[in-house]
């Protein structure tokens, strides 16, 4: 009974310093009687709460609050330097590695093509991975953990990659792998999940309690924040939404995933390269094919935008096209859920110019009148990069929810 007792008081400490370490996070500078007020646990607590995440380096000291009668108060914020994050991004046609602050900051970070094997592609990280700790070790900052971001579903409890379709990648160990390699602990998410989770902590959603992030490139994928936490459905596999129908036609190539009419393949990538590539089929005039001539570069988002950017029109209306589908299959999600915001991040927002404007547009005609004008579409505050922050991300959410395993390093 005794055991019990004790057992339930270190449970009540644990969820009180992660209340008071997120409150910290989300409204820094504070002072010790803002978090009283704010939490409505008594200033003794607080107190002693504040002293054992000073003690475990997770926040500090920031100046002080001369406003008001009386003594000034000292302000307190999350530290940044409380630990460093291996951040790891595995897309379908690359691969990206970070090391982050705790405040999910990049300070060194590593990029490169990917290899379809995907025992090549980990080891092609293994490496990346040691320059990242490696460079840990020379600023002096103690690994909290990796977080692995990757376009599919993932088993959270095994860390276990299950599927992902573009990748056509099945039942891999990911946790395990990474974990026998670098002997920290490791996180692996999907990514449009891991970038819900950044814009969360550190984005354009750090306020917003019910919002989707989208997550466009080869894949559509989506995060859903419902009533400020991450929605993710009875097995996990919630965010999907690429692969939901909505016009299944005969003469059109499946999808990735087996299935035909999967909406990701009216607003992905590849769509875009291919409303080119029929345009210039039929001899459509376009200064692209120059560019790929004097570049000596394959058709690429990057090479199309750079045509937009000089006033193509063929380009400029490629990207329209797939924003007007994108902005359809949102307009269903928003007619399902009412957010506050939609967040759209990943590859193709390098396009944002030309993408948001039709994105809104379609959301505007296809959603409710009542609904529509309520919900910003806005681009994350992190671009292409939104699920290597999220990477990280995942790995500083778990130190904020139990803020005394970093006792354990």
């Amino acid at each position: 009974m005794e055991f019990k007792s004790t057992a339930d008081q270190a449970f009540v400490r644990e969820l009180n310093l992660s209340l008071v370490l997120r409150r910290i996070h989300n409204e820094a500078p504070v002072s010790r009687a803002q978090l009283a007020a704010d939490t409505g646990l008594n200033k003794s607590t607080v107190s002693s709460l504040v002293e054992k995440l000073l003690e475990l380096g997770l926040i500090h000291e920031t100046g002080q609050n001369s406003a008001g009668a009386g003594r000034p108060a000292t302000l307190l914020e999350v530290n940044p330097q409380a630990g460093g994050i291996v951040a790891v991004e595995l897309g379908v046609d690359f691969v990206a590695v970070a090391l982050t602050d705790f405040l999910g900051k990049i300070l060194w970070r590593a990029n490169a093509g990917a290899d379809p094997d995907y025992e090549k592609t980990i080891n092609q990280t293994f490496s990346m991975t040691d320059e990242a700790i490696a460079a840990s070790r020379k600023l002096s900052l103690p690994l909290l953990g990796l977080g692995i971001a990757i376009p599919g579903t993932v088993d959270l409890n095994e860390g276990v990659l299950v599927f992902a379709p573009n990748l056509h990648w099945h039942d891999v160990p990911l946790r395990k792998l990474y974990e026998e390699k670098t002997h920290l602990r490791v996180f692996v998410e999907n990514d449009a999940n891991a970038a819900a989770i950044a814009e969360h902590l550190f984005g354009v959603a750090r306020q917003t309690s019910d919002f989707v992030f989208v997550f466009a490139g080869v894949g559509i994928g989506g995060g859903f924040f419902l009533n400020g936490s991450l929605y993710r459905g009875k097995s996990g596999y919630a965010g999907e939404i690429g692969h939901s129908p909505i016009m299944a036609e005969p003469i059109q190539a499946p999808c990735h995933c087996g299935n035909r009419g999967c909406w990701e393949t009216y607003s992905n990538q590849h769509s875009i390269l291919q409303r080119i590539e029929n345009r210039l089929e039929n001899k459509r005039s376009s200064i692209i094919p120059d560019l790929m001539a004097e570049q000596n570069a394959p058709l690429s988002i990057p090479l199309i935008k750079q045509a937009a950017d000089a006033g193509d029109v063929e380009a400029i209306q490629s990207f329209q096209e797939a924003g007007a589908a994108m902005g359809q299959g949102l307009a269903t999600i928003i007619n399902f859920l009412n957010p506050e915001k939609i967040i759209l991040g990943g590859p193709l927002s390098v396009a944002a110019p030309y993408l948001l404007p039709s994105v809104k547009e379609s959301v505007s005609r296809h959603c409710l009148p009542e609904i529509s004008p309520k919900v910003s579409v806005d681009l994350s505050q992190f671009g292409p990069d939104a699920s290597l922050i999220g990477a990280a991300a995942i790995v500083v959410d778990d130190v904020m929810s139990h803020p005394t395993q970093i006792e354990r390093r």
